[in-house]
């Protein structure tokens, strides 16, 4: 089933859409399936997961972290993940970039706006994030890709457009000051129930987990 669902999918993403396949609680074997169906980016909310699933799966797919990022967790994140979506403070961001230095890397990260200004949520205002990504852009060994946006979960996918709309104006906004070391290429908004909104809105990646997977078992 994952591999039908996945290569559905892929046949409905328009061409300048990267698909994520976001596996939370999801087996190495389950995301092998969608790897061979031809997911090329894998989404991981936890980087203990996502440590056992490497270990299983290692370079067949890039690996993004999707979910809260804790700075005592930076090390192995830093280690295991090609992107960082959820950057979210100049805190964090300056952990990301102490740990690259001395692992002799550059993290590409995006930074996560919280658009239904949810007090409960991660993420920065939009009105925040321009202040943030200038500060952010004198990091050497982070680069800012984009940004990323979850939107509330609304039951009715058309009520996230407004977030999204929101989202990709910050984004056009900071793009247009041409940032050096600011690369703003990736719009990341919309999952299962929103990402053909979120595309119609601008987002060129989108982070699908039970469409791919089907629903999660509730433990």
């Amino acid at each position: 089933m994952i591999k039908e669902n996945v290569r559905g999918l892929l046949q409905e993403l328009p061409a300048h859409v990267e698909l994520v396949a976001a596996a939370k609680a999801r087996t190495a074997e389950e995301i092998l399936e969608a790897i061979e169906a031809g997911v090329k980016i894998i989404g991981e909310n936890y980087v203990q997961e996502a440590q056992r699933a490497f270990e299983v799966i290692g370079s067949r797919a890039k690996w993004h972290f999707i979910g809260h990022l804790q700075k005592n967790k930076v090390k192995k994140a830093v280690k295991l993940f090609d992107m960082i979506e959820t950057v979210d403070s100049k805190g964090l961001a300056v952990e990301i970039d102490k740990i690259c230095a001395q692992e002799n890397k550059v993290m590409q990260v995006l930074v996560e706006i919280n658009s239904g200004r949810e007090k409960q949520k991660f993420g920065v205002m939009p009105e925040e994030a321009e202040g943030l990504i200038k500060e952010l852009s004198r990091l050497r060994n982070i680069s800012i890709m984009g940004l990323m946006a979850m939107g509330p979960y609304a039951g009715e996918p058309e009520l996230t457009r407004p977030y999204f709309v929101e989202t990709k104006k910050t984004f056009d906004n900071i793009k247009a000051l041409n940032l050096p070391g600011v690369e703003m290429k990736y719009l990341s908004m919309g999952m299962t129930n929103s990402y053909r909104i979120a595309i119609e809105e601008g987002a060129n990646v989108v982070r699908i987990g039970s469409k791919i997977f089907g629903e999660r078992e509730e433990k």
